[in-house]
């Protein structure tokens, strides 16, 4: 089904309407995806990207401000998640050597292991999407990033 379908609004002003309307509506349809598939690890979608830009460290220290920076939702409130992900004990959090007043926080074994567990999931989920072939997926993947650009450009 197109989006006109999903909607049941067969008429959009301009095109270029329709396509942010089609971005929206896809972007939450993936969010809720992705809330689905964490759902039985106890984890939300913001949680999962602390522990993706944990993991992404390799093992070196990161303030809970350079995680803001590099959050997917930049609405996301990074102290209070790490702090769920420190009482599920994912996490470890200490006093930063250079800067008292900042806070390092690091991924800790567990955090690993059920972020290999998650993308064994992710992996069969992502599978769903092999019937586009390649060439349209760098398509795809062009068009959001000039997208974004007109934006961050003006």
């Amino acid at each position: 089904m197109g989006i006109s379908e999903d909607l049941k609004q067969s008429k959009f002003n301009t095109l270029t309407g329709k396509a942010v309307v089609n971005i929206i509506y896809t972007g939450n349809w993936m969010m809720q995806q992705t809330h689905d598939l964490l759902k039985p690890f106890g984890l939300t979608p913001q949680q999962y990207n602390v522990l993706r830009i944990l993991r992404g460290q390799q093992n070196n220290p990161i303030t809970v401000l350079g995680i803001t920076e590099r959050m997917l939702d930049k609405m996301s409130n990074a102290s209070r998640l790490v702090d769920k992900l420190l009482e599920k004990k994912l996490v470890l959090r200490r006093e930063c050597p250079q800067d008292r007043r900042a806070v390092d926080v690091i991924i800790l074994p567990a955090g690993l292991t059920l972020l290999e567990e998650i993308d064994q999931i992710q992996l069969e989920w992502e599978k769903n999407f092999q019937r586009i072939d390649q060439e349209k997926m760098d398509t795809l993947n062009e068009l959001l990033d000039e997208f974004r650009h007109v934006f961050t450009n003006n």
